[in-house]
């Protein structure tokens, strides 16, 4: 199996290391430098209708980037869109879901199946809308997040609230509701007020048990913050 190794503690790369006949894919644009023993294609991975799903429900690119290993072992360097951490996942008994941009490669033997969620869930999602993307398959993948990344355990009995845009990737076995508020059972228009006041925005509470992982800075802030500068 290919060999993820993530390097630098600041902006780091992911270095991969291949056997010969061994392939990843990944991000397009995300590969930096290979070796000549490399291949490099771009790929419609699982057919145009599934790479349709996958840049709706991801906020991917329509072509992946597909690297093997053809003339021998190599090595190569891989780099995320926004800076920040990456964090590699072992898929296969516990599967992942992934927020919108944080994926960055995977092994071949991970598979991104895009499904359908709920219809209120939909109707407060960013890009995914209807759909959302969740690990299959065995192997590693590995997610990126901008800015540092934590990871956090949940229990049952203890709910836990994430702003929407601070979620990197979650168990799928965790129960998660998308909403504009962290309070209670105020109407709608009451919770979308009170989402613009307290400058939250869209939160997801989950439920259960599994693990989380957070990223530290929040690239919708940012990108407002810099349309506010450019603006002056």
């Amino acid at each position: 199996m290919p060999v993820f190794t993530i390097t630098g503690d600041v902006d780091p790369f992911l270095h991969v290391s291949l056997r010969q006949g061994e392939k990843i894919y990944c991000e397009s644009g995300a590969m930096v430098m290979m070796e000549a023993a490399l291949d490099l294609k771009g790929k419609i991975s699982g057919g145009i209708g599934a790479a349709l799903m996958r840049r709706f429900a991801n906020g991917e690119s329509f072509f992946q980037q597909h690297i093997e290993a053809v003339r021998g072992d190599g090595d190569c360097l891989l780099s995320p869109t926004l800076p920040g951490a990456m964090q590699t996942l072992d898929v296969g008994n516990q599967q992942y879901m992934l927020s919108d941009g944080a994926f960055v490669a995977a092994s071949s033997g991970v598979e991104l199946k895009v499904r359908t969620q709920s219809l209120g869930n939909a109707l407060f999602a960013g890009s995914g809308g209807f759909f959302i993307t969740e690990t299959s398959g065995v192997g590693q993948a590995v997610v990126s997040g901008f800015g540092s990344i934590s990871q956090l355990e949940v229990e049952p009995g203890r709910d836990v609230i994430i702003d929407n845009s601070h979620v990197v990737a979650w168990d799928s076995a965790l129960r998660y509701e998308i909403s504009v508020t962290t309070g209670g059972n105020s109407g709608f228009l009451s919770n979308l007020v009170n989402s613009q006041t307290s400058g939250e925005g869209v939160v997801l509470r989950f439920s259960g048990k599994g693990k989380i992982l957070i990223c530290s800075r929040n690239s919708a802030s940012l990108q407002a913050w810099l349309m506010r500068q450019s603006a002056q």
